[in-house]
């Protein structure tokens, strides 16, 4: 899977639910610059950390996980 997808797809989940990335690091207790490198698609997150994101976020991981395998399959 590529990185900068899943970032893409929880900095945009995360806008949309008007948290920052200061926010959203303090809520799922990791380092903000973390976070930031995520959603920059530098860092390949856990599975486990992926879950803690988007449990935070109120989100389901499974919904993430297959928009980012469209987008992946979408691609030319």
């Amino acid at each position: 899977m590529d990185n900068k997808v899943l970032g893409n797809l929880l900095r945009d989940c995360r806008l949309s639910k008007g948290l920052t990335q200061e926010v959203l690091s303090g809520l799922a207790d990791i380092d903000e610059s973390y976070l930031c490198k995520i959603e920059s698609g530098l860092m390949n997150p856990t599975i486990n950390l992926l879950y803690k994101l988007t449990d935070t976020m109120e989100v389901r991981l499974s919904d993430i996980l297959r928009l980012a395998e469209e987008t992946e399959n979408s691609k030319p």
